[in-house]
This record gives structure tokens, C-alpha cells and sequence, in this order.
């Protein structure tokens, strides 16, 4: 049986690559010297495609693929997505919730642990020899009895509370509407629950309805024994008053999973000890990004067996 034609818009990990060339007809879009010339003679051939939330899929893409229905993206994000205007063409999208949701939460946790233990900086202190020649580190900040709050409760959110109720933490949250199944307590103004944490999560959704949510103001209400975790968009904080804030002690400490403009992380922060910065791995395990994967073709195999 002839395989279906299928197009990969961006590189993709080589576990999917290859489980995706084992039922489908792959071609990829970017391995082609001509992207445009290669679709004006190829695109109504492809009615599924895959994409990531790294390489995303815009209107302008969209456009250019007239026999689209299916697009399976590998991800939980749908912020690089254009999820509207694909449904007015009738586009069905689907992404790999649920699967990533312990590891993304333990990244949030690791964080947390490493920015208030001083877990990177006191590495640095033994390697650098100065726990030999005699010196003392200043000591670290406790999470348990600690209030934590998550700004935003999805499914990844929902794993961290509970994960932090191990640790002793008290959980609060904001969200833009209270959740009727939850006991933690709901704070409609984000400035006021900063002012009563210890530390601050961020999980939500980017895109233009979340940027900046986490301003300036929030911020300094968080204050300068206050830790602010982010494993949400780069985009829902303001990152310039957070690189100002940490450099100024006006805003304590710092795990950073997300930024901005992503690979290029602000300079700045290379140079501070109250934060620590990864290369937004909160999804980055053998075993979590192996079941997205499957996650991946099983939404495409689904769709074409009509389930």
C-alpha cells in the first residue's frame, strides 16, 4: 500500500523521525533549497503535516498548503500556532498534552530548590576551591511552611501544587477565573499574592493574551527574599524589569526555563549568583519526549482511522 504523503515543516527529534518515515511518506520542508518553489508544485499533495512549538505554523504557512486538514504538532504549547485561522479552513490541529506534565513539573520544583539552596552557586564555590582555602558560603532559604504561588493551574500546574504539598509548601494560586475543584486559596489580584509568597510559578499559556502578565510590579511585590520559577513563555514576563530587579536585589532570586527571544538569553544574567538559568528543558527527558512522540503519531494515525 502506497504511503500517504506527509510534510515535516521543521527538524524534528530522530526517534519521531523515524516512526513517522515507518507509516507516512515524509518530505521536509526544511531540507529544501527552495521551501517556496518545492510547495507551488507539491502542496495539494500533503493533507497532514507536523510541526513542533519551536518551528510553529502561521497564516502564511497555511495558505500555502490548500489540501491541509491535519496538522499534529510536537508540544504542549500553542503559542507559535495560528489555531484560529487554521479553523476557518477547516484545519484540525493537535499538540501532546498530558504526557510531559511530571516531567515539566519536576523542572519547576528543580528549580525552585536550586535557585533557594543556592544549589548552582555553591557548586561553583567548591569548584572554584573556596570551601578549601577556608571560606564560608551565606546560607540558603528554606521552601517548607513557605507560601508558593502558581499563576496558572492547568495540568501542569495542577501536578506542581501537589508536588509542592510534599515539600510542606502552602499553595495559592491565580488564574483569571476560580477553579470550583480545587481547596487552594484563589487570588484574583496577581500583585497582592506576590506580596504574600515566598516564591512565585509561573505556568501559563504565552501569547499575546499573557505577555507581560508578570510585570514590573509583580515583581517587586514578589521582593527581595522572593524567588520567581518560570517553566511558562518568556513572554509572560517582563524580562527587562526581571534582569533589572535581579541585578539590583530589589527581587531575590530566579529559575529561568523560558526567555524571550530564545536561544539568546539576556547577558546580563550570566554574571548574577541569585539565578539559574536553563535552556528550556522542562519537557526534556529520554522517557517524556519519546511519549510525545508516539503522542505525535498516534494524533495523525487516529485522524486518519477517523478516530
Amino acid at each position: 500500500m502506497e504511503k500517504r504523503p506527509l510534510l515535516l515543516l521543521g527538524p524534528l527529534m530522530p526517534y519521531l523521525t523515524e516512526e513517522l518515515e515507518k507509516r507516512y511518506a515524509v518530505e521536509k520542508l526544511y531540507e529544501e533549497k527552495d521551501a517556496l518553489g518545492f510547495l507551488q508544485q507539491n502542496a495539494d499533495r500533503f493533507r497532514a503535516a507536523v510541526t513542533s512549538t519551536f518551528t510553529g505554523l502561521k497564516a502564511d504557512m497555511i495558505d500555502l498548503l490548500p489540501a491541509l486538514e491535519i496538522v499534529s504538532s510536537f508540544g504542549v504549547g500553542t503559542d507559535s500556532l495560528d489555531i484560529a485561522y487554521a479553523a476557518t479552513k477547516g484545519i484540525k490541529i493537535a499538540n501532546t498534552p498530558d504526557v510531559l506534565n511530571e516531567d515539566t513539573a519536576n523542572m519547576a520544583i528543580t528549580l525552585l530548590l536550586a535557585a533557594t539552596r543556592d544549589i548552582v552557586a555553591n557548586d561553583r564555590f567548591v569548584r572554584e576551591g573556596r570551601w578549601a582555602r577556608g571560606e564560608t558560603p551565606p546560607l540558603a532559604l528554606g521552601i517548607e511552611g513557605k507560601k508558593i504561588g502558581l499563576v496558572g493551574l492547568g495540568r501542569i500546574g495542577s501536578v506542581i501544587a501537589k508536588k509542592l504539598t510534599a515539600f510542606g509548601c502552602e499553595v495559592v494560586y491565580h488564574t483569571r477565573n476560580k477553579k470550583r475543584d480545587v481547596s487552594y486559596e484563589h487570588f484574583d489580584n496577581l500583585v497582592e499574592m506576590a506580596r504574600r509568597c515566598s516564591g512565585l510559578i509561573a505556568i501559563l499559556p504565552g501569547g499575546d493574551a499573557t505577555k507581560g502578565v508578570i510585570s514590573r510590579e509583580v515583581l517587586q511585590a514578589l521582593g527581595p527574599e522572593g524567588t520567581f520559577i518560570n517553566v511558562a513563555r518568556g513572554t509572560v514576563v517582563d524580562e527587562t524589569a526581571l534582569v533589572e530587579l535581579l541585578q539590583s536585589g530589589e527581587l531575590g532570586r530566579a529559575g529561568l526555563d523560558v526567555f524571550v527571544d530564545e536561544p539568546n538569553v539576556p547577558e546580563a544574567l550570566f554574571a548574577l549568583n541569585n539565578v539559574v538559568l536553563q535552556p528550556h528543558m522542562g519537557s526534556a527527558t529520554v522517557e517524556t519526549r519519546k511519549a510525545m512522540a508516539d503522542r505525535v503519531v498516534s494524533n495523525l494515525d487516529n485522524y486518519f482511522s477517523t478516530k
